[in-house]
């Protein structure tokens, strides 16, 4: 069956398609009996406004995309929800999308979004190019970068992850700590990389000697990925005793497989992790970490965002820094 039309709608209520259209964006316009009819007449017909018809007519929506990388992983989904109550409190709302790690896809989210007409776009970039941001600028579309610091000419919002690397590291050496390991994922990505920049140098600025500094690189940042860096981690001699973690999913993986393993935490080996996701509190052994502030990362980013949509003339972008700080738990 044929979808309903406004036409079918002003034909069963004995009015003009400018009167349907009317009582759909301004009813104040029409006479309450008029609007009755109107009313029950989509009811009777069941007719559901094309709200995409509507937007390509009306020109961009109330509504921003937030791309992001993994929404699996709880960090990301803190960040979304950061950035939609933002754009909430403004009228506005969010359409979700995740590229996985992948560029191809992270282009066809952009398209998508592009097609919905939405005001902007948020985006922890896997492949952006500047190319494809001067073509969303040129498009009338705000863009603000999430979580990075390699793009010129366009507003983002981070977190300083060399000084999060940094504060891990002082952590455990001040609690004695000289035989150290570094758990992390790729070091292509540049948040993952600044952190361990951060933690690598403080430990070569105190002396730490390279027998005594592991590092155990996985191909991605899960909790199955820590479990088997755990597994590793064992093996090694002499075994460390104080370990960073750069993300809280592998650092949970690896305390839950040194707690399977018989090793105490942190008794025998103190471990920090990093973003302070909720499940970090709630670990085998509740979990010391490097908090970001990742409500306020996507809050902040979704200001930034709204701020270049509603800008008139030339807008100045900004690029804004936030400081990670030390949770202490039971970990180390």
């Amino acid at each position: 069956m044929p979808p309903v039309s406004i036409r079918d709608v002003a034909m069963r209520a004995g009015v003009s398609v400018g009167t349907v259209s009317n009582v759909l964006n301004r009813p104040n316009l029409v006479a309450e009996a008029t609007r009755e009819r109107v009313q029950a007449a989509i009811g009777e017909l069941g007719f559901v406004r094309n709200e995409s018809a509507r937007r390509l007519r009306q020109g961009r929506s109330r509504t921003f995309g937030v791309v992001l990388e993994n929404l699996a992983n709880p960090y990301f989904t803190d960040l979304a929800r950061g950035a939609a109550a933002a754009m909430n409190t403004d009228g506005f709302d969010a359409v979700w999308c995740t590229s996985d790690g992948s560029q191809a896809k992270e282009r066809r989210c952009l398209d998508f979004l592009e097609e919905q007409r939405v005001s902007g776009v948020i985006i922890t970039p896997v492949g952006l190019d500047p190319a494809r941001i001067a073509d969303l600028h040129a498009r009338g579309l705000s863009v603000v970068v999430l979580d990075r610091r390699e793009y010129d000419g366009v507003c983002s919002t981070r977190v300083d992850h060399v000084a999060g690397g940094e504060i891990a590291i002082n952590h455990l050496l001040g609690r004695g700590h000289r035989r150290l390991a570094i758990v992390t994922g790729p070091l292509l990505q540049e948040p993952i990389r600044d952190r361990y920049a951060g933690a690598e140098a403080v430990a070569r600025a105190a002396g730490v000697p390279d027998h005594d500094m592991a590092t155990l690189i996985r191909s991605d940042m899960t909790p199955t990925a820590g479990k088997d860096a755990a597994r590793r981690l064992l093996e090694l001699d002499p075994l460390p005793t104080g370990v960073f973690c750069t993300n809280d999913l592998l650092a949970i993986g690896l305390v839950n497989e040194l707690h399977r393993s018989g090793v105490k935490v942190p008794g025998e080996i103190c471990v920090v992790g990093y973003d302070d996701i909720e499940l970090a509190g709630t670990s085998v052994v509740p979990l010391t970490t490097v908090r970001q502030p990742r409500h306020e990362l996507g809050w902040t980013a979704a200001e930034l965002a709204l701020a270049e949509s509603g800008a008139s003339g030339d807008h100045e972008h900004r690029q804004l820094v936030l400081t990670p700080s030390l949770v202490v738990r039971e970990s180390a």
